[in-house]
């Protein structure tokens, strides 16, 4: 029932995305095509075996979209941080995600270079409690076009990106997966 509750979530969001979709299956009205998407969210949710959560937000600013995460149940050092192709966290290792969202068939790279995969965001750094939290401004990411987020996939790595290693930085398994989706922002998320 989990699985399917995302795949679901995700097609009205990519639908919505696209203009195709009017409303939510729960008769939330969704923005129109015409209407500009201000922000973004992903809650994600531990892959099987492990305990990493959060909250990843994303909201138009000066310079791109603002990115926020804070994450838990972490082990302490860095993670890799990545938005994935597709907005499916259904399978158990979070492996349904697809690889690194890359429109533009570039190689990976890190979040400061100018040619990289759109989705490479780096690391996060947790703390010896487990905690992580990450905040910069993107230019590559977007809410609209080619570079759309919206209905794709947040994941988490249990290991280091070394930023360098073709064709994802090497990472390790996925320890937590979110799906985005448009969000309501008032006064800021």
């Amino acid at each position: 029932m989990r699985e399917k509750r995302y795949l679901a979530s995700a097609i009205v969001l990519a639908l919505s995305a696209a203009g195709i979709a009017g409303a939510a299956s729960d008769g939330a009205r969704l923005p129109d095509s015409a209407e500009k998407i201000e922000g973004a969210v992903a809650v994600l949710h531990p892959t099987e075996g492990n305990e990493a959560r959060g909250i990843v937000t994303f909201q138009r600013a000066d310079g791109g979209i603002k990115i926020g995460a804070n994450i838990e149940g972490l082990a302490p050092g860095k993670h890799g941080f990545h938005i994935h192709e597709l907005g499916n966290c259904s399978a158990p290792d979070g492996t349904s995600a697809g690889g690194h969202f890359n429109p533009e068939g570039m190689p990976h790279g890190a979040p400061s270079d100018e040619e990289r995969h759109v989705g490479d965001l780096g690391n996060l750094t947790a703390v010896e409690s487990g905690r992580a939290d990450y905040e910069r401004t993107d230019s590559h990411i977007a809410f609209e076009g080619t570079h759309s987020i919206i209905g794709r996939a947040v994941i988490v790595h249990a290991g280091e990106d070394d930023l360098t290693s073709q064709p994802s930085g090497d990472a390790g398994p996925r320890v937590a997966c979110g799906v985005i989706g448009i969000a309501r922002v008032a006064g800021g998320m």
